[in-house]
């Protein structure tokens, strides 16, 4: 285990992916209209890459054109326990009407190929993660 200089257990990429594969909601960083924006975002993990499903005309699908995001996801409770995971990565929409069809079993909806649907695939260039634990709390009599 490789810990920080502030405490925090460094995580592995593969330990990184196996927490980003067992949750479902995340927060991709994104640029509109010159200023940074966090949007919240269901999403799912195919093999190495983050995919997501947005609105043809959201600010989102604007945002993630072959574009450098950030994509966060973290799981932290009231005492301090937890891990976060942070990924920089290029956005694209999935056109391939095979990878289409795998992204509609990973994340089911409302939308049909050829409606206002569109898959976002975030690839994971750079992977960072850092667990914490809760400092231990002595028993008192």
């Amino acid at each position: 285990m490789e810990t920080h200089r502030n405490g925090l257990e460094l995580l592995d990429r593969d330990e990184c992916l196996r927490l980003l594969r067992d949750s479902t909601i995340g927060r991709i960083g994104i640029s509109s209209a010159a200023l940074p924006v966090v949007v919240p975002v269901s999403y799912a993990l195919s093999g190495d890459t983050i995919v997501l499903r947005t609105a043809r005309d959201s600010r989102l699908a604007a945002a993630t054109t072959n574009a450098v995001v950030a994509f966060e996801v973290d799981d932290l409770d009231r005492s301090g326990d937890g891990w976060t995971v942070l990924v920089t990565g290029i956005a694209d929409e999935v056109t391939d009407p095979d990878e289409w069809a795998c992204c509609r079993e990973l994340l089911p909806g409302p939308w049909e190929p050829g409606s206002d649907g569109r898959f976002v695939r975030i690839s994971t260039d750079l992977v960072s993660g850092q667990r914490t634990a809760a400092p231990c709390r002595a028993a008192t009599a």
